[in-house]
C-alpha cells in the first residue's frame, strides 16, 4: 500500500470512528433531552413549547436510527460524511436551544463538543468548518430564540434552576468528553499500531520479493554447473564402484540430485502461480511428504510424527509455500533441540471443521526470541538468517491463517502454524 493509500485509509478509518462515537453520543443525548423536556414541563409546570421540542427530538433519534445502519454498512465512512453528520447534531441542538431560551440557555455550551470530538479525528478543514458552524449557530441564537420564564428573578428556587441547569451542563460536558474522546483515542492509536504492523509486514514482503527474484535468477543460473557436477560425479562413482570413496560420491550425487528437485519444484511452484491453480493434497499426505523432505535435509535428527483424525480426508491448498514454512519451523526446532543436547522434535497436525493446526514441538530452552514472533528477519542463531521464521509468517498470512508460539513449561517452544482447509467435498477422488 503506497502513502497516498495508506493515508486516505487511515482517514477514512478516523471518520468511521468519530460516526460511531457520534452515534452512540446522539443516543445518549435523545435519551437526556426527553428526560429533561419532561421534568421541566410536567415536574416543574413551566411553559415550554413542548410540540416543536418533541419533534426535534424526534428528529434526532430517526437520524440516529439512519446513523446505525449506515455503520453497519461495508463502504467507508469520508470525513465529509463524519462532517454532515456533525452537522445534523449541531442543526437539531440549535433548534432545541432555540425554542427554550436560545444563547440564555444553560446548555448553550454544548456546541462546544462536536468541535472537540471533531478535532480528535478530522482534518483540519472540518474542524475548521465544524468550529465555523458551531460558532455561527451560537451567534444566531443570541438574538433568535424563544424567551422562556425568566430564571434570574429574585426568588431563590428560580435562581437554583438556573445554577442546576449550570452544574447539570458541566457535569453532561465533562462526562462525555472523558469517556468518549478517550474511547476515540484508544481507536486511534490501535489503529496506528495496526497500520504500522502492517508497514512492518509490507517491509518484509518486499524483502522476500526481492530474495525471490534473486533466488529465481541464481536457480536459472545454477541449472548448468549442476547438471556438470552430475554428470562428472555419475563418471567418478563408475571409476570407484569398489573403493573407499563409493560412499561419498553417493552420498554427493544425492544431494545433486536433490539440488536439482528442488530446482524442478521451484519452477512448478512459480508455473502453478501463473496458472492460477495452486496443488491440492490431503492433509496427512502432506504431512509425510514434509516428513521425508526433512528426513533428506536432517537425517541427524529424530522426527516423530502423530497425525489427528480426519486428516486423511481434509484437504489443503498451496502445500507447495506451504510445505516450505513446516520444513524451516522443523529446521528450526532441530536446532534449538540440539543446542541443548537432544535429537528429538516433533510435528503433528489436528483437522478441525475449517482450520488445520500444524505443530512443531523442539526440546530446546525457551529463552531468547520467541519463534514465529516478529515481522522482520530475526534469529537467535549465531550464523542464521532470519528467513525461515519470515518466509513461514508470510506464508501463513498469505494462506489466511497465522503463525504463533509459546514456551513449554519442561523446556522448548511449541509452535501452532493455522491454515484454513478446504470442503471435505473437493477432495480428490
Amino acid at each position: 500500500m503506497n502513502a497516498p493509500a495508506a493515508n486516505r485509509h487511515i482517514a477514512s478509518h478516523h471518520a468511521r470512528e468519530l460516526t460511531e462515537t457520534l452515534a452512540w453520543l446522539r443516543l445518549c443525548a435523545v435519551s437526556g433531552q426527553a428526560l429533561t423536556v419532561a421534568v421541566v414541563a410536567f415536574a416543574l409546570d413551566m411553559p415550554i413549547p413542548l410540540l416543536p421540542l418533541a419533534g426535534g427530538i424526534a428528529a434526532l433519534a430517526a437520524f440516529g436510527v439512519f446513523a446505525f445502519w449506515r455503520l453497519r454498512q461495508p463502504w467507508p465512512v469520508s470525513a465529509a460524511e463524519a462532517f454532515g453528520h456533525i452537522a445534523v447534531d449541531i442543526g437539531v441542538l440549535a433548534f432545541l436551544l432555540y425554542c427554550s431560551g436560545g444563547a440564555t440557555n444553560p446548555f448553550v455550551s454544548l456546541l462546544v463538543m462536536p468541535i472537540a470530538l471533531a478535532a480528535a479525528a478530522l482534518p483540519r478543514k472540518h474542524v475548521v468548518a465544524v468550529a465555523l458552524l458551531a460558532a455561527a449557530a451560537y451567534l444566531a441564537l443570541i438574538p433568535w430564540h424563544l424567551s422562556l420564564p425568566p430564571l434570574h428573578t429574585a426568588t431563590s428556587g428560580n435562581f437554583n434552576l438556573h445554577v442546576a441547569g449550570t452544574a447539570i451542563n458541566f457535569g453532561v460536558t465533562a462526562g462525555v468528553l472523558a469517556f468518549f474522546i478517550s474511547r476515540l483515542a484508544r481507536a486511534l492509536r490501535e489503529r496506528e499500531a495496526e497500520v504500522q504492523r502492517e508497514h512492518e509486514r509490507a517491509l518484509r514482503d518486499e524483502g522476500i520479493l526481492a530474495i525471490a527474484t534473486q533466488a529465481a535468477g541464481t536457480a536459472h543460473e545454477l541449472n548448468t554447473p549442476l547438471s556438470t557436477i552430475r554428470t562428472l560425479l555419475a563418471e567418478l562413482r563408475r571409476e570407484h564402484a569398489q573403493g573407499p570413496l563409493a560412499g561419498d560420491l553417493d552420498l554427493l550425487i544425492g544431494q545433486a540430485e536433490r539440488c536439482r528437485d528442488i530446482l524442478r519444484e521451484l519452477v512448478a511452484v512459480g508455473r502453478r502461480q501463473l496458472a492460477g491453480t495452486p496443488q491440492k493434497l490431503p492433509l496427512a499426505e502432506f504431512v509425510r511428504d514434509c516428513e521425508s523432505h526433512f528426513h533428506l535435509l536432517r537425517p541427524e535428527v529424530e522426527l516423530h510424527t502423530s497425525i489427528g483424525d480426519g486428516a486423511e480426508v481434509r484437504i489443503i491448498e498451496a502445500a507447495p509455500n506451504l510445505r516450505h514454512a513446516v520444513i524451516n519451523l522443523l529446521s528450526n526446532a532441530a536446532d534449538a533441540s540440539l543446542a541443548a543436547g537432544s535429537s528429538e522434535i516433533e510435528l503433528g497436525v489436528v483437522a478441525g471443521r475449517r482450520v488445520a493446526e500444524l505443530f512443531v514441538r523442539d526440546h530446546g530452552r525457551s529463552s531468547g526470541i520467541a519463534p514465529g514472533t516478529g515481522t522482520a528477519f530475526q534469529t537467535s542463531k549465531q550464523h542464521g538468517l532470519g528467513l525461515g521464521l519470515a518466509l513461514a509468517h508470510a506464508t501463513a498470512e498469505r494462506l489466511g491463517g497465522d503463525l504463533s508460539a509459546e514456551a513449554l513449561a519442561d523446556g522448548g517452544w511449541l509452535q501452532r502454524l493455522r491454515v484454513p482447509l478446504l470442503a471435505a467435498d473437493n477432495r480428490r477422488p
